[in-house]
């Protein structure tokens, strides 16, 4: 078998940060600037719920690989399900190396009017999580170890670029598909993570912009990275499929419900009635959205089925996401059956079907990331804190935030899909398409 330059440089790639982290030795210990609290000051139970909702987050990696992988075609469910677990290896390195730095670091962007805003954090803050100890952060993580958040948010990066793999399913290189996700978490997750979530980002400070779990940081960059994708990738050969395995579907769905407790409730960064409210509001969103999805379906004409049952579920998590620490469960229940509906219709429109989003990846997760960012701006509780409480300002401000996430990521990610396929050609040939990616990328199949 003849081996590629391109191997080559990827495990050249993976030897060089492998011994680099060995090597690294910076100039200055970031844990004596005065960020930092005292050991004593860490509360052991949140520390004991964040190492709990961690581990949660990361199974809804694997659950979103049995959840696409049971809607493709039976020659790629393999490679489908691949795409969403190998972000696990190539996020989790690149988020110790630099992603972190890049996304919670030393705040870099401009000063208005005596105040700075930040764009993207400084690269060099925790390159190779120097720094990222056991003490906690005065303000990012107060009441546990700084690693601990560090590894948290990590999970948040795994699992963006793995959604978005379900646009483009069933005709993508699994090189270039690498190479993408790279290059996606860099420049496009890192400086959207910092700008909602660091203290000092401008989406943040400037816009005020609700986003408690990753409603706009995960779901509506994947959304649009993957119409961006399904665009640039074109549509397949074969449009048309039976789902492999409802079965995995439904396995998938599960375990995604199961972490998005941790995803949510997490998200509070304590063992608090803060994060008791995720809790409360994401599952009664999920099933609200469930639910609505089948009956929407049926008097819409078409039959009950345990993929939209799947897929209904999943969208109200989505939606829900957002707001998920600022409102009530009344209204979350409101927030999962609107939400279904306008993804529901977004799923059949006829205009949106030519793009071949292969698993309607936009129509769910970037609509669902829309509905979620626009009702947090109606219901967040507060004063001034929403629309119905007084604020606004902050409904205006949350969208003009959503035009500018919209833009950024669309474009952002449709230059990157350019610059991939420019380096690594991003479609498989017709052959290998034909053949399914299982055996012409992977040389493996079910049988």
């Amino acid at each position: 078998m003849k081996i590629g330059l391109k191997w080559i440089v990827s495990f050249s790639v993976i030897a060089i940060v492998a011994f680099g982290g060995l090597f690294w030795n910076p100039a200055a210990d970031v844990s004596d600037t005065g960020a930092f609290l005292s050991e004593d000051k860490i509360v052991g139970a949140d520390v004991a719920w964040i190492l709990a909702a961690a581990g949660l987050v990361l199974l809804m990696t694997p659950g979103l690989s049995f959840f696409y992988g049971g809607m493709v075609g039976k020659k790629n469910v393999i490679s489908t399900m691949l795409q969403s677990f190998i972000a696990l290896g190539v996020i989790s390195i690149l988020w110790v190396v630099v992603g972190f730095s890049l996304s919670f670091g030393e705040s870099l962007g401009f000063s208005m009017n005596g105040k700075h805003y930040g764009i993207i954090g400084n690269p060099l803050s925790y390159m190779f999580f120097n720094g990222v100890g056991a003490l906690p952060h005065k303000m990012m993580a107060s009441t546990i170890p700084f690693v601990l958040f560090a590894l948290f948010q990590m999970k948040f990066a795994v699992i963006t670029p793995a959604i978005i793999t379900g646009s483009f399913a069933e005709r993508v290189r699994f090189i270039s598909y690498l190479l993408f996700i790279v290059l996606f978490c860099i420049f496009i997750y890192t400086p959207l993570c910092h700008m909602v979530w660091h203290p000092d980002g401008l989406l943040n400070k400037y816009f005020g912009v609700k986003d408690f779990a990753g409603g706009t940081v995960v779901h509506m960059s994947a959304g649009f990275a993957a119409l961006a994708g399904a665009l640039v990738l074109g549509r397949r050969k074969n449009p048309h499929h039976e789902p492999s395995n409802i079965p995995y579907v439904l396995l998938g769905t599960g375990m995604l419900w199961f972490g998005w407790f941790g995803f949510n409730a997490g998200s509070a960064l304590s063992a608090s009635a803060s994060a008791a409210t995720a809790f409360g509001t994401t599952t009664i969103a999920s099933a609200s959205a469930m639910m609505t999805w089948i009956f929407f379906d049926r008097i819409n004409g078409r039959s009950i089925s345990a993929l939209g049952a799947c897929i209904g579920a999943v969208v109200g998590l989505v939606a829900i996401t957002p707001g998920c620490g600022f409102v009530s469960i009344q209204e979350s229940l409101f927030i999962g059956f609107i939400s279904a509906i306008v993804s529901n219709v977004m799923v059949n429109w006829k205009a949106l079907k030519k793009v071949d989003d292969t698993l309607d990846v936009f129509a769910c997760h970037g609509v669902g990331g829309i509905m979620g960012m626009v009702l947090t701006a109606v219901f967040a509780h507060g004063e001034n804190a929403s629309l119905l409480h007084g604020g606004v300002s902050v409904f205006l401000h949350h969208m003009a935030a959503l035009v500018l996430v919209s833009a950024f990521t669309f474009f952002g990610s449709l230059l990157l899909y350019k610059i991939t396929d420019a380096m690594i050609t991003l479609r498989v040939s017709e052959e290998s398409e034909n053949m399914g990616l299982d055996l012409s990328q992977h040389d493996e199949s079910l049988n």
